[in-house]
């Protein structure tokens, strides 16, 4: 499969800036992406929901958009493109019916064995799933329920912190407020408390140097935290518009509101689709890859895909 690049409005404007932390020091706006594959409805699955970027593949879920009670999996090679829609090795067939919305994915390695951790978003039964996979087939490996100071809590994002011999570490994001929770490494099932950690500036935030006047209004998503270096990626989305903010030094610690960068921030306004949502974003190899809900009037055309130039360090 051959990767285009994909055209958008605006040019890409470059800044260098001096002093600042390495993952600063480059072009501070990016505005162009590249596709890498498309993920085209399958079955009654529609939607485009929960991303991750491994360190070859892509993840992407698609859902019973309305219903979320059907999903599927696809994996793609981030350097070719080639697509392959997983199969849930429990029944052989490409759909399964354990994550709900699965609005977010982050990736765990556990005993030497992959796994994803995704976000059901769902307000009875698991929050959390763990799906354990090898190659293109995964498998149900957990079910776990979410809790915030006693009651159901069901966050739309989730990011891996740290692993540990015994406890995996995550971020967990509703809102624009970021949680602490953790696991025991190898728990099948139980219950994660959840602590507040800080919140999101949003109001406010320049894009480009400038502010949005109506950022305020855009949708959350998913969000990704690049452990190592200590900073979030947040996107929002609204019609054909998706910004993606960034915070920088902030860590499961963090307290307060943690402020948006004013030097870095990445954008798309689309004008070939009236609908171009940014679900999910991993970096990878320092590369920041993406999911999208993309649309026009002649139908969808979901896919997964990369913003040009941007390396993260």
């Amino acid at each position: 499969m051959l990767i285009s690049r994909a055209a958008v409005v605006c040019g890409l404007a470059a800044a260098m800036v001096t002093g600042a932390p390495a993952v600063a020091a480059q072009a501070a706006y990016y505005n162009t992406y590249t596709d890498i594959a498309s993920t085209p409805d399958t079955s009654c699955c529609t939607g485009a929901q929960g991303f991750a970027a491994g360190s070859t593949y892509l993840y992407s879920i698609k859902n019973h958009t309305n219903y979320d009670d059907t999903a599927v999996i696809y994996r793609i090679n981030k350097n070719t493109g080639e697509r392959v829609l997983m199969t849930n090795g429990t029944d052989s067939t490409s759909t399964n019916t354990w994550l709900g919305h699965g609005n977010d994915i982050t990736i765990v390695d556990i005993d030497g064995q992959h796994h994803m951790f995704i976000v059901t978003m769902e307000a009875s039964g698991a929050q959390l799933v763990r799906l354990r996979y090898d190659g293109t087939t995964y498998y149900h490996a957990g079910s776990y329920q979410l809790r915030l100071n006693g009651a159901v809590a069901a966050p739309s994002g989730i990011s891996r912190v740290s692993v540990s011999g015994t406890t995996i570490t995550f971020m967990f994001k509703s809102g624009r407020t970021v949680y602490n929770g953790s696991l025991p490494l190898r728990a099948s099932s139980g219950t994660i408390d959840l602590n507040k950690a800080f919140d999101l500036q949003v109001d406010g935030a320049l894009v480009n140097g400038a502010t949005v006047p109506d950022l305020a209004t855009f949708a959350n998503q998913g969000f990704y935290y690049d452990a190592a270096n200590q900073v979030l990626y947040n996107p929002l989305t609204k019609e054909n518009r998706s910004i993606v903010l960034v915070y920088r030094n902030v860590s499961p610690a963090t307290t307060g509101t943690a402020p948006a960068a004013t030097d870095l921030s990445f954008r798309i306004t689309s004008s070939k689709y009236s609908t171009f949502e940014i679900e999910g974003v991993g970096i990878s190899d320092g590369k920041l890859y993406f999911s999208t809900n993309r649309a026009n009037a002649d139908g969808g055309y979901d896919g997964v895909h990369s913003f040009d130039g941007y390396v993260a360090g």
